[in-house]
């Protein structure tokens, strides 16, 4: 778990203007193939992908990541501005010349991924939604978030939320990393904010390949919330990560990785 970075892969480090004064943080491997565009979780920053961007590019794709406002490396801006987050990736990938591009989300960035799928579908090449709950309003779905996510579980700490019980078993130093990187960056200093109030019917609608990943033993969004997403949405892939939490893309890369380059190599295909 969290094998060294493969060698001989690079990044440029930037900020990028996406308008109301604040600049994001963002990396960027360049290069020639498909862009892949990283939303990470809310916990954590674009710190949080060292063990893909490094094998996403050997495989041939031009690969970033950006921190949202309030996280590191980038501004918070005016906390009380009503832009979207997804606003604010279109802004970004506009700056850097990106036309149409694979779209990975996790957790909080899944539900940012999701907006901006709806908003914007025929910039996505892909979709991957990775154990998040997405941010559907439906009344049925709500109920089902509200017997999954008591309020006292935001209480808990947020290694035991967003890592699962082998991971923190097994990798006690892992974990530190972890908390170090969230020490970094906080918590959603800046309110997310949604260009949609989405529904079932808005998944219904996606017409762009799709892969719903999670892991195991995620508390936030478990294999049948996962099962109940993809379902939704037509022809999705469904895959469930085993002895992962909420953070499969640090838990159990090699798995997470692979599972996500088979994916885009089949939607090449």
């Amino acid at each position: 778990m969290n094998a060294a970075l493969p060698q001989g892969r690079s990044r440029h480090e930037t900020q990028v203007d996406v308008g109301d004064g604040v600049r994001l943080w963002v990396w960027d491997t360049g290069g020639i193939g498909p862009a892949i565009v990283l939303l990470h979780a809310s916990a954590g920053s674009g710190e949080c992908w060292d063990q893909q961007w490094p094998v996403f590019a050997k495989a041939g794709y031009r690969v970033i990541g950006y921190s949202r406002r309030g996280h590191f490396g980038s501004d918070d801006g005016d906390v009380a501005a009503t832009t979207p987050a997804s606003t604010d990736l279109l802004r970004l990938i506009d700056a850097l010349a990106i036309d149409r591009f694979h779209l990975i989300g996790t957790a909080a960035g899944g539900m940012v991924a999701t907006d901006f799928a709806v908003s914007h579908p025929r910039r996505l090449l892909s979709f991957v939604i990775s154990s998040s709950v997405v941010g559907l309003v439906d009344d049925d779905y709500q109920a089902i978030l509200q017997r999954l996510l008591p309020p006292e579980f935001e209480q808990l700490p947020h290694d035991f939320r967003e890592l699962g019980p082998s991971y923190r078993a097994q990798c006690p130093d892992s974990v530190a990393r972890w908390n170090e990187m969230l020490a970094r960056s906080g918590v959603e200093r800046v309110p997310l904010r949604f260009a949609n109030r989405i529904r079932w019917v808005d998944l219904q609608r996606f017409d762009f390949p799709a892969l719903v990943l999670t892991g195991d033993a995620d508390l936030y969004a478990p294999p049948a919330n996962a099962r109940l997403i993809a379902s939704k949405i037509p022809g999705a892939r469904l895959t469930v990560l085993p002895d992962s939490g909420h953070s499969p893309w640090w838990e159990v890369p090699d798995l997470y990785n692979r599972e996500i380059l088979n994916f885009l190599g089949s939607v090449s295909r």
